[in-house]
């Protein structure tokens, strides 16, 4: 309790621009918490193993099979996502270029939800720095500039109160800015982690629907029209 109280006497020496900082403290603790759920509890780095269960489906040429596959693990599945429009684009005989187009859409959006609202942490923690900063220069202006012209009893305290002000109120800064600073640092490592896991399993998926099935469509239509050739020299 006594602790809470000394916070609150420093809070309110701080001066004006403890409340921007504590806006902007609010604000990254806000972001901190929505991003360590969304990128370290909603979030595995599995993707790998999760496109694995989709390789011999492909391999056989079932892709109605990995369709169906991918429609139940999307809502869930990042990767399941990309599967799905690559295997339907490979069901309607697209190309590998088709293919690599639609996938790599779901792979901007996707990885673009995880790197979401993280770049702000350090926006956040530099204004914090600098309010502190501001703030520590307001208090020295208003402590001098009262000296200056208070009575000679008055000048030590109106000295110290200034300096108290400018002091509370870059140590405010510096305790919203360093955690907002270490937070980024963390959530984009892992950030990184997941997207290469990601783009990863997107591509072995990739590879398993533009090697394995389009040279089946491929050779069905080389078959088909040999078989047409045949139909025309018998016709002939």
């Amino acid at each position: 309790m006594e602790f809470l109280s000394k916070i609150a006497v420093a809070f309110q020496h701080g001066g004006i621009w403890m409340y921007p900082i504590m806006v902007i403290q609010i604000v990254s603790i806000s972001i901190i918490v929505e991003r360590v759920y969304a990128l370290f509890v909603k979030r595995k780095a599995n993707q790998g193993e999760v496109v694995m269960s989709f390789e011999d489906s492909v391999r056989r040429g079932e892709i109605s099979s990995v369709v169906e596959k991918a429609q139940a693990m999307e809502g869930t599945q990042p990767v399941a996502r990309a599967v799905l429009v690559g295997a339907k684009t490979a069901k309607n005989l697209g190309g590998k270029e088709e293919i690599q187009g639609k996938m790599d859409e779901v792979l901007i959006h996707e990885n673009a939800l995880i790197d979401r609202r993280t770049g702000f942490l350090t926006m956040l923690g530099n204004v914090a720095t600098l309010m502190g900063l501001l703030g520590t220069i307001t208090g020295m202006i208003q402590s001098f500039a009262a000296v200056a012209f208070a009575a000679p009893a008055e000048k030590a305290a109106l000295l110290a109160a200034g300096i108290s002000e400018a002091m509370n109120c870059t140590a405010y800064g510096l305790i919203a800015a360093i955690p907002a600073l270490i937070a980024y640092a963390i959530l984009q490592n892992r950030a990184t982690i997941l997207s290469e896991d990601l783009n990863t399993a997107a591509l072995k998926a990739f590879n398993w629907l533009s090697y394995t099935y389009e040279p089946a469509g491929f050779t069905s239509f080389r078959a088909n029209g040999k078989g047409s050739e045949s139909s025309r020299e018998a016709n002939a």
